[in-house]
C-alpha cells in the first residue's frame, strides 16, 4: 500500500543532521522529498569521513556513512540558488510542494527570495520549517548552532559524565548527535501537527525551531527536578537520580544493566542475588530509601554482582523479571536475536552499484508501512528527473542551466 504521506511533498533545503532527518522520516511515511544541494559539493556530511561508503569495485565514493543515516527517500537536486535563475527553479519547486525544511542561519534565505513571508505570497498553503540553534527570535537568534555546542548551553553535559571526585570526572556530551535527531523528531511532529490543521483551515504556516529550545525541554525529569527543588541535578554516572537501582554493575567478566522500575522488581532481585532480607530492610525496602541509600546498596550489591559473569545473571534475572541486559558493542547489537528479529539492519542498492547498509526506522504501522523506495543519493543524481517532470523543463533548457553553473552537470 502507499505511504501515509504518499500524497505529500517536500522541498528539503537543509543540511547535515536536523532538518534531514526530519526530511526522511516523512520520506519514510510516504512522503516525495527533493533534497536540493550545493552543485559540486552539496551537503556538508557528505564529506564528512572517513568512513565512506565503498562503490562496487570497493573503493571509497564520495559519500560519508554520516550523509547515509539521514538521507534515505530522497532525490538530489543541485542548484545554486545564490543566482537569479536557481532561485527561481527553487521557488517553482517550492510552489509545487506542501512542506519547506531550512535550516540556514536567520534572514539567510530573504536574499533569494526563499524566506516563508515571500514564498507564502502565492503558496498560502505552504508548510515552511525553519531549524536554527536558537530560533527566530531572543538575543542569540544570529549566532550558528551546532550540537556539540547545544548539549553544554542546554544542560545536557552537566548531567552526564562520571561523579564529581571520580577519576575522569567532568562534563561530557552524549556519543551521538542527541540535540540534532530530536529537534529532526520534533520538526517531524511539528510538520505533521501543521499538516493536519491545514487539511481543516487550508492554510499552512511557519514552524520556528530552535536546537536549544529542544534541548531544555528533552531533559524531561532532570528539568523537573531542578524546577520542583530549585537545585542543579549533578552528573552521576550511569546512576539514576531518582530510580535505584538503576544503573551498571561490574560482574565477573564485564558489566550488567539493571533498571528495577518498582519495590517488586526489587524484590525478586534481592532473592535472586541471595538476599532476600534486602527486600524487608529499612534501607532498602522502598524506592525512597534505596535513593538515600544508593551509595550503601552499590556497595552491597557489587559484592555479590562480581561473583558471576554477565550472561549468568542474565540467565538468573530474566526468567525473575528483573529488567537487565549486557553493555553491548554495535557489533553485538546487531548480532542480538531481537534486532535480527526486528530487521533493523537494512540494505538498499545504491547509485554507485554497491549495496549501502542502513538503519531500519522503527516505526510499524499496520495500514501504511514505512517504505524504503531510494537509498540516499548521489549529488545531483535526480536533477535532470526532478526539473523535467516537476517543472517541465526540456533538455535544451537544462543544458542552459548546466552551461551557466546554476545546476551540476546531470
Amino acid at each position: 500500500m502507499a505511504g501515509a504521506l504518499s500524497h505529500i511533498r517536500v522541498l528539503d533545503l537543509s543540511r547535515v543532521l536536523a532538518g534531514p532527518w526530519a526530511g526522511q522520516l516523512l520520506g519514510d511515511l510516504g512522503a516525495e522529498v527533493v533534497k536540493v544541494e550545493r552543485p559540486g559539493s552539496g551537503d556538508d556530511t557528505r564529506s564528512w569521513g572517513p568512513p565512506f561508503l565503498k562503490d562496487a569495485e570497493g573503493q571509497d565514493t564520495r559519500d560519508a556513512a554520516y550523509f547515509l543515516c539521514a538521507n534515505r527517500n530522497k532525490q538530489s537536486v543541485t542548484i545554486d540558488f545564490t543566482k537569479p535563475e536557481g532561485q527561481a527553479l527553487v521557488t517553482a519547486l517550492a510552489r509545487s510542494s506542501d512542506i519547506l525544511i531550512e535550516n540556514f542561519k536567520v534572514g539567510g534565505l530573504k536574499q533569494y527570495g526563499l524566506d516563508y513571508e515571500t514564498l507564502r505570497q502565492e503558496t498560502p498553503r505552504l508548510i515552511y520549517c525553519s531549524i536554527t540553534g536558537f530560533g527566530q527570535t531572543g538575543p542569540y537568534a544570529e549566532r550558528a548552532g551546532y550540537d556539540f555546542l547545544i548539549q553544554g548551553m542546554g544542560g545536557l553535559m552537566s548531567i552526564t559524565g562520571r561523579r564529581e571526585g571520580e577519576p575522569g570526572a567532568g562534563p561530557q556530551k552524549v556519543g551521538v548527535a542527541v540535540t540534532d535527531v530530536l529537534t529532526g523528531l520534533y520538526a517531524s511532529n511539528a510538520i505533521l501537527a501543521a499538516l493536519a490543521h491545514r487539511e481543516v483551515s487550508g492554510v499552512g504556516q511557519y514552524i520556528d525551531l530552535a536546537l536549544l529550545d529542544v534541548q531544555v525541554a528533552s531533559l524531561a525529569n532532570q528539568t523537573m527536578n531542578y524546577l520542583t527543588t530549585g537545585q542543579s541535578p549533578v552528573r552521576m554516572g550511569n546512576a539514576h537520580p531518582n530510580i535505584v537501582p538503576y544503573q551498571d554493575y561490574p560482574t565477573a567478566d564485564g558489566a550488567m544493566i539493571l533498571a528495577v522500575g518498582n519495590d517488586g522488581q526489587f524484590a525478586r532481585l534481592a532473592a535472586a542475588a541471595g538476599h532476600a532480607e534486602w527486600a524487608a530492610s529499612p534501607l532498602f525496602a522502598t524506592n525512597k530509601a534505596r535513593v538515600a541509600n544508593r551509595d550503601v546498596f552499590a556497595a552491597a550489591f557489587t559484592a555479590v554482582s562480581v561473583t558471576r559473569t554477565t550472561k549468568d545473571w542474565m540467565a538468573v534475572l530474566e526468567p525473575a523479571g528483573v529488567p537487565c541486559g549486557p553493555v553491548n558493542t554495535l557489533a553485538e547489537v546487531f548480532a542480538d536475536p531481537q534486532v535480527v528479529s526486528r530487521g533493523l539492519a537494512l540494505r538498499m542498492p545504491h547509485g554507485s552499484g554497491a549495496e549501502a547498509k542502513l538503519v531500519a526506522n522503527p516505526i510499524r504501522m499496520s495500514e501504511t508501512p514505512v517504505e524504503y523506495r531510494r537509498a540516499p543519493p548521489l549529488l545531483g543524481e535526480h536533477t535532470r528527473q526532478v526539473l523535467t517532470d516537476r517543472l517541465g523543463l526540456d533538455d535544451a533548457a537544462i543544458a542552459t542551466l548546466v552551461a551557466q553553473g546554476v545546476i551540476g552537470a546531470c
